[in-house]
């Protein structure tokens, strides 16, 4: 059975706030590479919590090795306090994938815990369900007891429906006592374009062209990263086209997309620019 890997956290929860905290001391001459009454200071927060939160950051995609990634330095720059949706949506991506970046993909996504399980494994099954029906599916499948799970997958549920994290993605909403998934306010184009952009790179390499069908049920794709169907995703793919950023070639079968962007952090700088 898989291991969970939910604890990097602590009791701590997701909020922006702290975040933008570790940010900043991230952004100054040393980073997070001071010692913890230092960085204690800067971030104001407590001994216990210094490392939870930066643990989130690092798993949001914003920092490593103590210092902002180049993602890190754009959000640093454009969105300071983590208001935009881009930002939003550029954390969840990130922490989709339980703390292992863009690399090839697991044998199953439970391989990276129980984040990437919910993401790619639960909720393109289940746009509706209980948090009880996610415990039951997570026990058959991680080696924790039932109690540990239930205490850790909380925070999954919070860092998408809080008002100080992740809610107004609507990644994931609340109806009475279910969680529903499919309305989603889906990002603008270019990061969209980001996504793909980075996804293409992970299991498509150099290819200037791929099957349309490739995207669409790509393992640990994009359609599940944004909460969507392959219908909604090919309604996708026509705005980046239409944004210049890939061109499709659908006139006979197979169908199939050929990239025309160069660099994906130009695609992730466009997306704040077009949110300005």
């Amino acid at each position: 059975m898989a291991k969970l890997q939910l604890h990097f956290n602590g009791s701590f929860a997701f909020k922006k706030e702290e975040i933008s905290r570790i940010l900043q001391a991230a952004s100054e001459e040393n980073g997070l590479n001071d010692t913890l009454p230092n960085l204690m200071q800067k971030t104001s927060l407590g001994n216990a919590k210094v490392g939870r939160i930066k643990s989130w950051t690092i798993r949001a995609g914003l920092i490593q090795n103590h210092r902002l990634t180049p993602e890190g330095e754009i959000v640093w720059r454009r969105d300071p306090n983590l208001e935009s949706s881009v930002t939003e949506w550029l954390m969840h991506f990130y922490l989709s994938f339980g703390g292992q970046g863009i690399q090839p993909t697991p044998k199953s996504p439970e391989d990276w815990g129980g984040w990437c399980y919910f993401v790619y494994s639960f909720l393109p099954e289940n746009s509706k369900f209980t948090s009880e029906e996610f415990l039951d599916s997570c026990t058959a499948v991680f080696e924790e007891e039932s109690k540990v799970i239930a205490d850790r997958i909380k925070f999954i549920f919070r860092t998408y429906t809080d008002s100080q994290a992740l809610a107004s993605c609507k990644f994931l909403t609340q109806e009475n006592k279910k969680y529903v998934t499919g309305y989603a306010r889906l990002p603008n184009p270019y990061l969209v374009g980001y996504f793909l952009a980075l996804l293409w790179q992970r299991d498509f390499q150099e290819e200037g062209s791929v099957l349309t069908e490739s995207i669409l049920n790509q393992k640990m794709g994009l359609a599940a990263v944004l909460g969507v169907k392959a219908t909604t995703l090919q309604e996708q793919l026509n705005a980046l086209e239409a944004y210049g950023i890939i061109e499709q070639r659908r006139t006979v079968p197979p169908f199939q997309v050929i990239r025309r962007w160069d660099e994906p952090l130009v695609l992730l700088q466009k997306s704040y620019d077009s949110e300005s």
